[in-house]
């Protein structure tokens, strides 16, 4: 205890290396993976900048719909 002792290492029986590699599947789910990062990367900066315009624009798009619906006698919350 407490000494340099190791572990004993059995080497008598081969590596188990797993099935073999299917190529054209892991292709094609790379390509799916690829494909949804880039189109919800697009996704993202097309809502951060309408999220943008509307910060500097002064959100009066919505604004002027609220105040519309409210002026309609329709309300947002009750």
């Amino acid at each position: 205890m407490g000494g340099t002792e190791m572990a004993e290492h059995h080497t008598t029986a081969p590596a188990e290396l797993g099935a073999p590699m299917d190529y054209a599947e892991h292709e094609k789910t790379y390509a799916g993976f690829a494909g949804l990062v880039k189109w919800a990367t697009v996704v993202l900066v097309a809502l951060m900048i309408a999220m943008a315009f509307g910060f500097f624009a002064g959100g009066s798009f919505f604004r002027d719909r609220c105040r519309r619906m409210e002026m309609s006698g329709m309300a947002l919350l009750n």
